[in-house]
């Protein structure tokens, strides 16, 4: 089904775009590519056939892609394994003549899922020139120091640009992207989310944590950012304990999407509406909307994001 939703938040009103619905010609916006872990689904090793089979349960990773229509400009909020896929699914909504048409890439962290996909922009597949990639500092360094990275900047098919935590970085004179620091696994790099404020609506987007009350003792509440913004892309890779056979995932550094509606569920109506919950696992049966799972989130009031869904800016 194709529809429009509206919400009533504390920044006035706003939309939520499904697949299909258009926007002003001008109005720039997000849009999610995907809203899988890592891994994808189906992942590397998954033995159900009809996963593989069944295009209708193919779910690309988590990230997002700013489109400013009235410039035709186009920025990915990490570059993921499906990134040929994604740019594909980006071309045909936002389509421009240049290749890869991307203005920049802002990437959260150094694991797999969130850059990765950088390597189609070598010399061996599209052999892009100077595409700009913004990274914190360990971030950059781990790109330029290691291969098979450091060969996209040797060849300057990237171009590393370094963040610095809570410093906006205008992309346009209506659009800036900050990024902001979260306690998340930091084998090679800081782990970011990003704050995406648009001329009229904001967006935030925090795809890995390892719990909301690890963030608490840094001086961060994720109810305050829930309220600052008009929609919350959050960490919902698992939705609860024991959906992995065999194994207790009480330590997994994520917070389950069950702990998260209860900390939650004290918010108003209004508030709890703004939650997407995205990067799910392939065993997370919120990836789907016949399961109870899914169900469940919705009636508490939240929602799991939908890909090629929109936001305006």
């Amino acid at each position: 089904m194709r529809f429009c939703i509206w919400w009533l938040g504390l920044a006035g009103m706003f939309l939520v775009w499904r697949p299909g619905v258009p926007l002003a010609e001008s109005t720039p916006y997000v849009v999610v590519l995907g809203i899988a872990q890592d891994g994808s689904v189906p992942q590397a090793g998954d033995k159900d056939g009809a996963r593989w089979e069944n295009p209708q349960v193919r779910r690309y990773v988590a990230s997002l892609a700013i489109v400013d229509p009235a410039t035709s400009s186009r920025w990915l909020i990490d570059c993921t394994p499906d990134f040929p896929l994604q740019l594909h699914e980006l071309d045909k909504i936002a389509p421009v003549s240049s290749r890869p048409g991307i203005n920049g890439v802002f990437l959260t962290h150094a694991h797999m899922g969130h850059y990765t996909g950088l390597m189609h922009l070598g010399h061996e597949s599209m052999g892009a020139k100077g595409v700009p990639v913004y990274a914190m500092p360990r971030m950059a360094e781990f790109l330029r120091t290691n291969g098979p990275w450091s060969q996209l900047v040797s060849y300057k098919n990237i171009v590393l640009e370094e963040l610095e935590a809570g410093k906006s970085v205008a992309i346009t004179s209506t659009i800036s992207v900050e990024p902001f620091i979260v306690p998340h696994r930091q084998e090679f790099s800081e782990v970011v989310g990003y704050r995406i404020t648009g001329p009229n609506r904001s967006v935030v987007f925090i795809p890995d944590i390892d719990s909301w009350e690890e963030w608490d003792a840094m001086g961060w509440r994720i109810e305050d950012v829930i309220r600052s913004v008009d929609v919350a892309y959050l960490d919902g890779t698992f939705f609860a304990n024991g959906e992995i056979p065999g194994r207790d995932m009480s330590g997994f550094p994520h917070p389950f999407i069950v702990h998260s509606m209860e900390r939650f569920a004290k918010l108003p109506e209004e508030e709890r509406a703004k939650v997407r919950f995205i990067h799910l696992n392939h065993t997370n049966a919120a990836l789907f909307s016949h399961h109870n799972a899914y169900k469940t989130i919705v009636r508490e009031g939240f929602r799991v994001a939908e890909e090629l869904e929109r936001v305006g800016l």
